[in-house]
């Protein structure tokens, strides 16, 4: 099970939502608004280990690090992240 950062947390109160460990076992967490599940966000890899995302980078490999693989999601993302309501933009508001 993903350990859902206090930086998470914090990210989905903005957006008004609230989060939970994914029930999937090929993401990271389930997204609610109103009780209802709205999206499911963050990549598992086949060996059952997470994608990193922002806090995760900042944990194990320092700010600067983190900030230079946020520019980079940011920049592969580009496309999808800014529609709001989508798996995109909540993986970007709330893990990154």
């Amino acid at each position: 099970m993903y350990p859902i950062t206090k930086y998470s947390f914090d990210q989905a109160k903005r957006l008004g939502v609230t989060i939970k460990p994914s029930k999937l076992k090929n993401k990271k967490i389930d997204i609610f608004k109103d009780d209802k599940k709205i999206a499911s966000v963050g990549g598992v890899k086949k060996d059952g280990s997470y994608y990193k995302d922002y806090p995760t980078y900042i944990k194990t490999e320092g700010k600067e690090k983190a900030d230079k693989r946020r520019k980079l999601y940011k920049i592969r993302h580009e496309k999808n992240r800014k529609k709001v309501g989508t798996n995109s933009y909540y993986a970007d508001k709330i893990l990154w």
